[in-house]
């Protein structure tokens, strides 16, 4: 018996659950246009107003994913083991991440996405090398993960159609937000890619999409136990976003930055949240058995260069210009430059810095979206001489702008001067990896 939209629509909006055939009805009206965006979102607020239950929630996630090609890869033989994380201000552990745990032994279908509002995104980053191809033919993409057991791509047309129709209601109706909306997104578009595993970064705090600890953890225990009602071993590590990871804020810098730490020479704050996310992969895809064998393995790849060759292999795979490697100038960078730091007299220490606002500061100087249509700069962006707990003189610098033109650059400076905090004590620098989240 056909069931009408307005009937599920009617039943979420009084607090029922919904069943399976409902939801499967709702997912492929979508798809095939049944149901009308109007009706589409009126869902979507009864959904974000009453909520889902886990079972509703796991098939809706099933129904998403199967309403486009599902991705299979008997032929690659290594653990594939994925990574996703929620997003954050200069997260570009993406880029570390896949040629090290490819050097390990696991290999990494990577389906990656762009960044919106104050956010980055991994395929703009890897487009800031010149000629790198984020698109690849369905042949292409096998053939280079069986060669260097690693790709970076973006979504398909055909994978997910689901997803990519919702997610744009949702942006535009206050409805980004629901737990199970967000679970149903992110885990349709992982799961459909082949994957053998899952590893999941949730962050939380001013930069994070998830504003509180308490939040992030509601999502992050959803998350992995929709995923494991899948039958896919999954898990999350609960992270803090309060200040920018690394120091590089913008594609091209960080870019360098993620080759720098390929190089051994990467910042702490970054490389803690790496190697955690790294190592959580290598377990869970069988490579090894404890956690203190994995970040062995993880370090020897980075001190024999097999990390940094791996890097080289994936960008010259995909049509990117290898020679970026030794050669930063080789990719798109600015000509203008200038510090910004505070007026004091005496020396201080940097209590906070606003990720979220460095994150649109970044935005207002081109590195990131303000729509959709958006044009991105990748040579733009920001670099931070001091992180938190780091003590500064009178006359020091705390950040470095990187700009096109002086409009930009003014905006920016006003953004970023009202996101520095100073204290006259030490603050404490909390650890960022704050839990493990296991089924």
């Amino acid at each position: 018996m056909k069931i009408l939209p307005q009937e599920i629509i009617a039943h979420k909006r009084d607090g029922l659950v919904l069943s399976r055939a409902e939801i499967e009805s709702f997912v492929a009206g979508v798809v095939s246009g049944e149901f009308k965006d109007y009706q589409s979102s009126a869902l979507l607020m009864a959904i974000v107003l009453q909520g889902m239950t886990p079972e509703e929630t796991g098939c809706l996630t099933e129904a998403m994913m199967r309403s486009g090609r599902i991705v299979e890869l008997p032929e690659v033989t290594s653990p594939k083991v994925d990574k996703h994380s929620t997003g954050g201000v200069g997260d570009k552990v993406s880029l570390i991440l896949a040629p090290l745990v490819a050097a390990c032994g696991l290999c990494v279908p990577m389906m990656s996405g762009r960044g919106l509002g104050h956010t980055g995104g991994t395929l703009d980053k890897l487009e800031a090398i010149p000629g790198f191809s984020t698109e690849l033919s369905d042949a292409a993409y096998r053939q280079q993960l069986q060669d260097i057991h690693q790709a970076m791509i973006g979504q398909s047309a055909d994978m997910v159609p689901a997803d990519r129709k919702l997610y744009a209601l949702r942006d535009v109706t206050a409805t980004v937000e629901s737990i199970p909306l967000i679970c149903g997104s992110i885990l349709s578009k992982k799961l459909a890619e082949g994957i053998d595993a899952l590893v999941l970064d949730v962050k939380f705090g001013h930069g994070a999409f998830m504003p509180t600890e308490a939040r992030g953890r509601e999502l992050a225990e959803a998350l992995v136990a929709i995923s494991a009602s899948m039958g896919k071993p999954t898990s999350a590590l609960l992270t803090r976003m309060e200040q920018p990871l690394g120091r590089m804020i913008g594609n091209s810098l960080e870019v360098i930055e993620a080759i720098d730490c390929l190089r051994g020479e990467g910042p702490e704050d970054l490389m803690e949240v790496t190697y955690a996310l790294c190592a959580e992969m290598l377990v869970l895809g069988g490579i090894h058995s404890t956690q203190e064998d994995a970040m062995d393995a993880l370090r020897g790849a980075i001190q024999s260069g097999a990390a940094l060759e791996g890097f080289r292999e994936l960008v010259q795979a995909q049509g990117g210009d290898p020679r970026v490697v030794d050669d930063y100038q080789r990719l798109p960078l600015c000509e203008f430059s200038c510090d910004v730091g505070p007026e004091i007299k005496e020396a201080q220490y940097v209590s906070g810095l606003d990720a979220r606002s460095f994150g649109e500061a970044a935005c207002l100087l081109g590195a990131g979206r303000v729509s959709t249509d958006s044009v991105i700069d990748p040579a733009v962006g920001l670099e931070l001489l001091k992180k938190v707990g780091d003590r500064v003189q009178p006359g020091e610098a705390i950040v470095r702008i990187h700009y096109r033109d002086e409009e930009s650059r003014a905006a920016a400076e006003a953004r970023l001067r009202a996101a520095i905090h100073l204290s006259s004590e030490p603050p404490l620098v909390l650890p960022l990896v704050v839990d493990r989240i296991k089924p």
